[in-house]
């Protein structure tokens, strides 16, 4: 399909999440006016926050707690993500060797419960999200590829994973695209959501258990109080006992956490629905989700109402770590994304996009979440999810709260948890970097995926950038 034509597929979209544009958006909480104490206060109503307040009560109902939500409970990455929630704590098998041999085994497994423990709250709670266990297919389409996805499905089977490798014909059986040379299939470690679904799902959920949610609540200031911490709003304060931060993206209460994620620009555009005959032209009988294997990926997967959704690709810094609305959107990716699209199912020429959107995730140089705390244990954080926050979490709610529980559990004396990655260092050196980064991967990718001398060294001091 010409450049020409892949434009025409964006005339009609709509510059918002397809996720949040739906009618059945509930309503938002008031803002918080005046003093309140609690036992327990969550900072940040994405999933982060919201599994942390769902957790707490769980595991003490009778537990005061209280969430603010600077704007509305899923507004950001909780309702603009690809909806791909993931076993994987450690952001793929090959990173988690690296950087956790020891550990690997045992993370995987808490991985696998943490996945069905979700998909238990979704059966429990009654969350109308979407939830499909279909999995997800890693594709190659370039030859080398392939021989990586094979040592990924030995190193899986080392691990007990559910996964298999199909050849270019199998995987063209499963799904059908002329890019297509192999795939590793994970068959059980993936399910597909409504992510802002989600959202609104354990917002009810923990508000049924007795969580007080308040929303257009931004936390201020974080300072200690007495025994216990106390938390500014613009209209009031919450004096509570402990402290639990799940801000991600955004600059932590913890000032000295700063300089540990850096804010990175995804996009994503939906298709309007597939008719049948669109849809058997490109099979998807099993609804997989999909990820290729470039290091500047694209990631896509059908919506309950059979659409696609189709992300991934650019992965923008913008200098000095700014996260601003006007980011948001951005037509140059989407043209790119577009064109990526019909040389990925040129059998679905004229089909058009509905929906283009952006927003900032936190990444961190080893990929995947560390955890901290502040102010002798009555503070906990979590950030650096890295992409993989859907279902990961849910995992490090349960982290904050043994940590601000003073327990030593099996979590908390993971070397994961225990340890955080290198910080980045500051502006200039750290625009610089990333883009040199940026570069070197985009050359790989062109190069059969042959590393230059900077991401080697990288490589060995543990340093890397990634959505």
């Amino acid at each position: 399909m010409d450049p020409v034509h892949s434009l025409h597929s964006l005339r009609d979209v709509k510059p918002t999440s397809y996720w949040l544009d739906d009618p059945g958006r509930p309503e938002a909480n008031s803002a918080l006016i005046g003093d309140v104490r609690c036992d327990l206060l969550v900072v940040g109503g994405g999933y982060s926050g919201l599994w942390t307040a769902l957790i707490a009560k769980e595991r003490d109902p009778a537990r005061d707690v209280v969430l603010l939500e600077g704007k509305e409970i899923g507004w950001a990455a909780s309702g603009r993500n690809g909806g791909f929630c993931a076993a994987s704590l450690t952001h793929g098998l090959g990173n988690g060797l690296e950087r956790w041999p020891n550990e690997l085994a045992r993370l995987e497994e808490l991985g696998a419960q943490n996945l069905q423990a979700i998909e238990d709250a979704v059966t429990k709670y009654g969350l109308d999200c979407d939830w499909e266990r279909t999995g997800e297919l890693d594709v190659a389409t370039e030859p080398y590829q392939v021989e990586e996805l094979k040592e990924l499905a030995e190193l899986a089977a080392q691990f007990g994973d559910g996964g298999v490798f199909l050849d270019a014909d199998q995987v063209r059986a499963e799904v059908d695209s002329p890019t297509y040379l192999g795939a590793f299939w994970d068959k059980d470690g993936v399910a597909m959501v409504n992510p802002a679904k989600l959202a609104w799902g354990l917002k009810r959920a923990c508000q049924d258990a007795g969580v007080r949610i308040f929303e257009h609540t931004p936390a201020t200031d974080l300072a200690e109080s007495g025994t216990g911490m106390a938390v500014r709003t613009p209209y009031g304060r919450v004096l509570a006992r402990r402290v639990a931060l799940g801000t991600n993206v955004f600059p932590s209460l913890v000032k000295r956490i700063r300089p540990y994620t850096v804010p990175v620009y995804d996009y994503a555009l939906m298709t309007e629905p597939l008719s049948p005959e669109q849809l058997d032209a490109i099979g998807w009988k099993g609804r997989q989700g999909i990820g290729d294997s470039a290091n500047q990926f694209h990631y896509y997967r059908l919506s309950a109402d059979n659409r696609i959704l189709w992300g991934g690709y650019d992965a923008v810094y913008h200098y000095g770590g700014r996260v601003s609305s006007e980011y948001d959107q951005r037509p140059a990716t989407y043209r790119t994304l577009a064109g990526h699209f019909f040389q990925t199912f040129p059998q679905l020429e004229g089909l058009r996009f509905t929906h283009a959107w952006g927003g900032a995730i936190d990444t961190c140089t080893r990929f995947s979440a560390f955890f901290d705390t502040a102010y002798d244990g009555k503070v906990a954080l979590a950030a650096g999810y890295t992409g993989l926050g859907v279902g990961a979490t849910r995992f490090g709610a349960e982290v904050m709260l043994d940590l601000l529980a003073g327990e030593r559990t099996e979590r908390t004396a993971l070397e994961m948890v225990r340890r955080k990655p290198l910080p980045f260092p500051p502006e200039p050196v750290r625009w610089a970097g990333i883009e040199i980064t940026k570069w070197s991967l985009d050359r790989a990718d062109r190069n059969s995926g042959r590393r230059n001398l900077w991401l080697r060294t990288m490589d060995r001091l543990g340093l890397g950038f990634d959505s």
